[in-house]
């Protein structure tokens, strides 16, 4: 990887939150909870010592990946904050930051925190990016990559000297030894395009939300499986509506095919049911036009 190490600094199953370094330029890849965002802090501190935190890049909003960020700028006020720019218009919202800030607590209880100082309001992006601009951090370069379909804000960032690519959900949840989870809530077409468009890179490594690091042949395989489990998921789905099932039914469905071991570890209930009723009514409009 060209001395560029990677640390997980997540607290809590769940989180999303990754170091970069290469022991010039530090960069936190996602930024976890608000609730963990102190955790995750320290945990970042402990890696970095004196030194500090560049920039912390944020695949898209949703609250399990971007609240920490707020937290990490209290121990880092330096650190510049990179998201989509249609993230940004989300983060400006303080209806956005109001359901943000109810499925935070409501995970946060369910892991025994009922107290923790809520920084949520001064939630913001520092450099908003389009696709195809360029990063520079340090000695790194990265390429911000649109890829919709999990998110109308969901991005990835390519190192191209490294191969590397800090992944999104639109590719799909990696979850090692149990199949990759599907979670287009934009779309299902616009999704396998971002997927190919990512199947164009050429890439060695993933860093993947939630999970981490995949080596070389695990890379190519989740792609790929990731491609078919958004195809296989979408007919499965369609197959419950066609014999007159509803989206209670095909909720269940998908809880059947991926709600079990890690995946049911690190993906809250309600949250796992709010997205794959959206996924349920758009598979339901392309491919039914109902």
């Amino acid at each position: 990887m060209h001395d560029l190490k990677i640390y997980d600094v997540r607290s809590v199953p769940g989180d999303s939150a990754f170091l970069l370094d290469d022991g010039k330029t530090s960069i936190l890849y996602d930024s976890g909870f608000a609730f963990t965002g102190f955790a995750v802090a320290e945990n970042i501190k402990k890696v970095l010592g004196y030194r500090s935190l560049d920039y912390i890049f944020l695949t898209h909003s949703h609250y399990d990946h971007a609240l920490g960020s707020v937290y990490a700028k209290r121990y880092y006020p330096d650190a510049v904050v990179v998201a989509g720019e249609y993230a940004s218009k989300i983060f400006a919202k303080d209806s956005a930051k109001a359901v943000m800030r109810d499925l935070d607590r409501k995970y946060a209880s369910k892991c025994n925190v009922f107290e923790y100082e809520d920084l949520i309001d001064d939630l913001s992006v520092d450099f908003a990016v389009s696709d195809g601009d360029d990063i520079r951090a340090g000695d790194m370069i990265f390429k911000a990559i649109h890829l919709p379909g999990h998110t109308k804000c969901s991005f990835g960032f390519y190192l191209e000297k490294n191969k590397l690519l800090l992944g999104s959900e639109t590719i799909g949840v990696y979850a090692g030894k149990f199949p990759v989870v599907p979670s287009y809530l934009i779309g299902y077409d616009i999704t396998m395009q971002s997927i190919n468009k990512v199947k164009m890179l050429d890439i060695k490594n993933v860093l993947t939300p939630h999970y981490g690091l995949l080596d070389e042949k695990t890379t190519q395989k989740y792609i790929l499986d990731g491609e078919k489990s958004a195809y296989d998921t979408a007919q499965g789905i369609l197959a419950v509506l066609k014999k007159g099932g509803d989206v209670a039914q095909a909720i269940e469905y998908f809880k059947e095919k991926f709600y079990y071991g890690y995946v049911k570890e690190i993906y809250p209930v309600d949250a796992m049911e709010l997205n794959t009723s959206i996924m349920v009514n758009l598979i339901n409009k392309e491919f039914l036009g109902e």
